[in-house]
């Protein structure tokens, strides 16, 4: 049994430096070891480092899946997906293997570890996995296309910068067209790069667009106390409240306040945890223009402009772009 140890000497130091060599030591002990010092390969993710920060992609791995599914040698697209796109079951349209649909779907699920700015567009597509058609490969075959102008983007965490979380809330309006549910999505930044994030469609059937919105916030909320947990085990432990930035402000004002009972007894109980966490302190609700909100990249299809400069706030670009504009050389 052999076994491969990867040391980040920029994360451990100090006392975490001596009890990391102590453990290698007694991994040693057992088994044959290799250290292969700085992480800069596993599970086809790619890290890159330098004193100013750290890169994370995946270009390797969409080399391989555009060479797998044959769309190595398409044309490359600006954004993954028409703008105003709405997907439907297209029970009408010409059936495609669904096998090589499904592959297609999960090969570019693992592709969103760190590539943020397709959440929104593999999430929908998985929803046609079990009766695919040619419109759902056809727009499969753009995201492909928008890989092949993009393959060496990932996202940077650059080195110093806000240190709590910062976490932005969204979703639609019964964008789905079959059942009419909404989509949530969430952002949490940390630094100058995005730590979480996620594009679900909400299982309930809501009636206003405030109530989406509510939705969405409290279940950002319940993943920002998963977080918190672990930053703290991780010796990161934040002070005060941590923002949550939402567009709307009814939404806002139902996380406050407790007299709109009336307004809200509709809505499961289950979703006004978010009230007690607002009343505690630990969270803070405060309202973002439309235009400042990063987390609409997870929850419909943008304009190309809106697309790239919600994609830039989120940390993701390419490793030329960060020479270029910050002089960092990675090794």
């Amino acid at each position: 049994m052999v076994v491969c140890l990867y040391v980040d000497d920029l994360i451990f130091t100090g006392n975490d430096a001596s009890m990391f060599d102590d453990f290698k030591q007694s991994m040693m002990n057992e088994f044959d070891m290799t250290d292969l010092e700085r992480m800069r390969y596993f599970l086809g993710i790619e890290v890159l480092q330098s004193s100013n920060g750290i890169f994370v992609g995946q270009k390797k791995y969409v080399e391989t899946i555009l060479t797998r599914f044959k769309m190595d040698g398409c044309n490359s697209v600006n954004n993954p997906i028409v703008p105003g796109t709405k997907l439907c079951n297209d029970h009408g349209g010409s059936k495609i293997n669904n096998t090589i649909y499904k592959q297609i779907v999960e090969s570019l699920m693992y592709l969103t570890t760190t590539r943020p700015d397709m959440m929104f567009v593999v999430s929908l597509l998985s929803r046609y996995m079990e009766c695919p058609t040619k419109l759902h490969l056809q727009a499969a075959k753009r995201v492909f296309k928008y890989l092949k102008g993009t393959v060496s983007f990932g996202v940077f965490y650059k080195k110093g910068g806000f240190e709590g979380l910062n976490v932005y809330s969204d979703s639609d309006y019964a964008g789905d067209v079959e059942d009419r549910k909404s989509t949530s999505g969430y952002v949490f930044m940390l630094s100058s790069g995005v730590v979480s994030w996620s594009s679900k469609k909400q299982f309930i059937v809501i009636l206003f667009t405030t109530k989406a919105k509510f939705i969405a916030v409290a279940s950002c909320a319940c993943q920002k106390i998963k977080l918190q947990r672990i930053l703290q085990q991780l010796g990161h432990n934040q002070e005060g409240s941590t923002t949550i930035h939402c567009d709307n402000s009814s939404a806002i004002k139902l996380c406050k306040n407790l007299v709109l009972h009336g307004r809200s007894k509709h809505i499961n109980v289950r979703f006004h945890f978010i009230r007690e966490l607002t009343s505690m302190g630990v969270v803070e609700v405060t309202h973002c223009q439309t235009h400042n909100q990063i987390a609409d990249i997870m929850t419909k299809p943008l304009k190309h402009d809106v697309f790239v400069k919600l994609r830039g706030l989120i940390g993701v670009c390419s490793i030329s772009s960060i020479n270029d504009a910050l002089g960092i050389q990675f090794n």
